[in-house]
């Protein structure tokens, strides 16, 4: 989902007349009870944490609860939101303690305290959701709580363990309200986050209002948001093309990214550099024709992302060539290097090289919305023209969709991933890890044992090195092909203030950030 704190390059269409720019940043006292309205095509997986692990659950898990520490805006180092401080216990990285605020309630009135922390990890890692969290916690082993003291034990040296804990994945529910072993049922949430979840309606609506009782690294909650779920991107722009929706962000149509006029004298547009990736996933295990490396190689030398780029996403997005995206530390290009053009001749001899029966067929799934219709009917023309392919297409609702690729039904589908902190290792251990959340089938002894090397250093410029060879290794496996980055669009209305804010292309939504002029 999930979600890098990079430089902000905040893009503002409305320029701001000297003189008068003074009251235009500050949110007028009169309207502060008029709910600001955000618009996104996010899909909402589920409101318990333990039992999502993308980007539509944990824009707004970010708002309603807590974790222990929580990421300022662009920032690379976590700091402490529900705990009053958290360091790891010696030099081996494998002792992590934290001591709890003494002042947070939750909605009920009921003290949190350090249990309700272990409960909320004891959960991730006992109910094992199939689009859970619990891949980012592949190296914690127990959690021990003695009143607000909370101590975590890892299997192994893990640096970025804090920012890991800073995630939706480290989200505190209250332990009398969530049940242990399964997830809770229900729209009912009870968390300690700057706001409330007043109401709620699957796909459609959330009415979050500002908690009173809210203690944390947020100075102040801000005012009532409504938040309204539109399934198709067209939908989206129609509500923000009547104004209808205050603010969108995820996903406008590309064509409308496009064309934004900078003489509109009526919006704000705010351009985040943004870490967010699409791969198309390959399904290894046994009987998908995607199991042969051969298979995987050849489609690898046929994509023509350009294309994609510029004839599906009118060139919003730019073409992607490693798991690692441009702009994070230790990014490099093996697939560039490796399949430099699209190559029908050379994808024809590897398959024949390795005895492959033509055409292959497979299926070829994606989720609805967004432009994943018209880039998987791009990805199925280029690779049937070729002759070496026969591709049936697949399309889902989120929700079956994920429980489908999860169940190993498909040999192919694209997936977007969203950075949940700011390190390389979160577009490798959750993506290509054992038992990653892409749920592919494919695992490496290898892989793992560089992702270990990599979890070593607390100056994570030392791990570069590993980095580029786990980027070697996927290239050379193929359990994925990369195919694009995005950077992260905000419009808002010119009366909203401090959307620059909302995102800065993490799964973090800051609506908090949100007032009225």
């Amino acid at each position: 989902m999930r979600p890098i704190r990079l430089r902000i390059l905040i893009t503002c269409l409305v320029l701001v007349i000297a003189g008068v720019g003074g009251w235009q940043l500050l949110p007028s006292d009169n309207a502060e009870q008029k709910a600001i309205t955000v618009g996104t095509t996010d899909v909402v997986t589920s409101l318990d944490p333990a039992g999502a692990y993308d980007a539509g659950s944990w824009a707004l898990f970010s708002n309603i609860y807590q974790s222990l520490l929580t990421f300022k805006p662009s920032s690379i180092t976590p700091v402490p939101d529900a705990a009053r401080s958290c360091g790891f216990v010696g030099t081996e990285l494998r002792t992590y303690r934290c001591e709890v605020r003494d002042d947070l309630t939750f909605p009920g009135g009921r003290k949190l305290t350090g249990a309700d922390v272990k409960y909320s990890f004891d959960r991730v890692l006992a109910i094992k959701a199939d689009v859970g969290p619990l891949p980012l916690f592949s190296t914690l082993k127990s959690v021990v709580a003695k009143g607000q003291t909370v101590i975590f034990h890892l299997g192994s040296g893990d640096a970025t363990f804090p920012l890991k804990v800073a995630t939706g994945a480290g989200s505190i529910v209250d332990r009398t309200q969530y049940p242990a072993g399964q997830l809770r049922a229900g729209n009912e949430v009870d968390g300690s986050g700057p706001y409330i979840l007043k109401r709620y309606a699957p796909g459609a609506t959330a009415h979050l209002e500002p908690n009173p009782a809210y203690r944390g690294s947020i100075a102040e909650t801000g005012g009532p948001v409504d938040v309204r779920y539109f399934k198709t991107p067209d939908a989206l722009a129609a509500a923000w093309k009547a104004r209808t929706v205050d603010v969108t962000h995820r996903q406008l149509p590309p064509a409308l990214i496009a064309g934004l006029d900078e003489s509109q004298d009526d919006i704000r547009v705010n351009e985040a550099d943004s870490a967010a990736i699409r791969n198309l996933v390959f399904n290894v295990r046994e009987g998908s024709p995607m199991a042969d490396k051969a298979v995987r190689a050849a489609v690898a030398a046929i994509v023509d992302r350009p294309k994609i780029v510029s004839g599906v996403y009118h060139s919003t997005v730019d073409p992607l060539y490693s798991l690692i995206p441009q702009g994070i530390p230790s990014h490099t290009t093996p697939f560039f290097d490796a399949y430099p053009k699209p190559d029908p001749e050379r994808a024809k001899t590897l398959l024949a090289d390795a005895g492959v029966v033509t055409p292959v067929r497979f299926t070829l799934a994606h989720a609805e919305g967004g432009s994943a219709a018209p880039e998987a009917d791009e990805l199925r023309e280029q690779l049937e023209a070729t002759g070496l392919f026969t591709v049936k297409t697949v399309e889902k609702e989120w929700t079956a969709f994920q429980k489908g690729f999860s169940a190993g039904e498909y040999d192919a589908y694209t997936v977007s991933w969203l950075p949940d902190f700011p390190d390389p290792d979160n577009f490798i251990q959750p993506l290509v890890g054992r038992d990653a959340t892409l749920h592919s089938g494919y695992a490496s002894d290898r892989v793992d044992e560089l992702i270990r090397s990599t979890q070593r250093f607390s100056e994570r410029s030392r791990a570069s090195a590993d980095f580029k060879s786990l980027q070697q290794v996927v290239a050379q496996d193929v359990p994925l092909l990369p195919l694009w980055q995005k950077k992260d669009y905000v419009l808002s209305t010119q009366d909203v203030t401090g959307s620059q804010y909302l995102s800065d292309g993490t799964g973090i939504w800051r609506l908090w950030q949100l007032g009225w002029i």
